[in-house]
């Protein structure tokens, strides 16, 4: 008999998801299965089901996951049955073109393979009842009690990290602070700016200190937000919605402007107004994102000056490198994860978290199985 589990299937956009009985694929010889245990809620999902980001249905959502490892294909490598394991939702081939200049994120596979959602190998790996193929969102459909990947997207992590704390680590708190660890130059004394205290962005706070920044000056709407951006290392908070952020900041960068800044809020004003507050000379890194279709006006006078300004999708992730790190570094006091978890939910309260996330009222909020 196949295996059956309940997931979170989207059928349409701006549709609610339902949770149904699915039935797995059988595991092909390079895959894992995993007992999902949390799962956060990322606006990657929520563009899903808002139709900004397209995806063939039905579809199980859901990328940001920690597990258990409860079977492994013969030809799997690097984990076994037992190991607690974060996925990660970038698996590459390690051998085209761009995987030879190390940019994983542009592997030629990868990139071929997402918009037809299905797994690595191009097939699906699980259906519905009534044998209809599902979809998986980002190489995972996570949102469900279980996922089948191949070994390369199961991390082992150590145990004694809680796996709604460990779930985080796959997508939100990868994307911030490896865009501070690895994508930006970060030097000691740095002010840095981060724009926009969701996920990503008080990821990228605590990413900046552990980089060495001197100055962390968190940006958003929210007092909240911002309150909780001081708790987590921001030395300065500026509300945008009644304070000049450019002024601002000038004032607290000795008029010249932040070293780096860090965009992690996905908005027109958002991308504008990075490359107002940083410094000549200085550099941006773009981690929001918005409608791939939708225009986004910059002062042309911003960006001249030397200033650098580089998308990143996922901080530079070399999961089997940086998963393990993150693990050890909540581990050891150094990387603050359960203050980023808004709630805990079921996955029955799926829908009621994403609308949470809709109105800005989450920073995470967690799946827990």
């Amino acid at each position: 008999m196949p295996l059956t589990y309940k997931a979170a299937v989207l059928h349409g956009p701006k549709s609610p998801l339902a949770i149904e009985t699915v039935e797995a694929a059988d595991l092909a010889p390079g895959d894992v299965l995993v007992r999902v245990k949390a799962a956060g809620l990322c606006h990657t999902d929520l563009e899903v089901i808002e139709g900004s980001l397209r995806n063939p249905m039905p579809i199980i959502l859901g990328h940001e996951a920690a597990g258990i490892v409860e079977q492994v294909g013969r030809e799997a490598r690097g984990v076994a049955v037992g190991d607690h394991v974060v996925l990660s939702w970038n698996p590459h081939c390690g051998h085209c073109f761009y995987c030879d200049r190390d940019l994983p994120m542009l592997c030629e596979s990868y990139l071929d393979q997402a918009p037809l959602a299905v797994q690595f190998d191009g097939q699906s790996r699980a259906r519905l009842r009534d044998g209809r193929e599902l979809k998986h969102l980002m190489y995972l459909g996570a949102l469900a009690e279980y996922c089948i990947v191949p070994a390369q997207q199961a991390i082992v992590v150590p145990k004694e990290l809680p796996f709604d704390q460990a779930c985080l680590i796959g997508c939100g708190v990868m994307t911030g602070v490896g865009a501070a660890l690895n994508i930006a130059s970060i030097n000691y004394g740095d002010a840095v700016m981060v724009i926009g205290c969701g996920a990503v962005g008080l990821a990228a706070v605590q990413g900046a200190r552990m980089a060495g920044a001197e100055t962390v000056i968190a940006v958003d709407l929210a007092d909240d937000k911002l309150r909780l951006a001081r708790k987590l290392g921001a030395t300065h908070a500026i509300n945008a919605a009644n304070e000049d952020v450019i002024e601002a900041t000038r004032r607290l960068t000795s008029g010249r402007g932040a070293d780096v800044v860090l965009e992690a809020a996905g908005s027109p004003r958002a991308f504008r107004l990075t490359s107002e507050a940083v410094r000549p000379g200085g550099e941006v890194i773009w981690l929001g994102k918005m409608d791939v279709a939708e225009d986004v006006a910059f002062r042309w006078g911003s960006l001249m000056q030397e200033k650098r300004i580089r998308r990143s999708s996922y901080g530079g992730a070399r999961p089997l490198r940086d998963f393990p790190m993150l693990a050890r570094a909540a581990l050891d006091g150094r990387l603050n994860l359960g203050d980023l978890i808004t709630a805990r939910i079921s996955l029955e309260q799926v829908n009621e978290g994403f609308a949470a996330l809709k109105r800005g009222e989450a920073i995470r909020s967690v799946v827990v199985f």
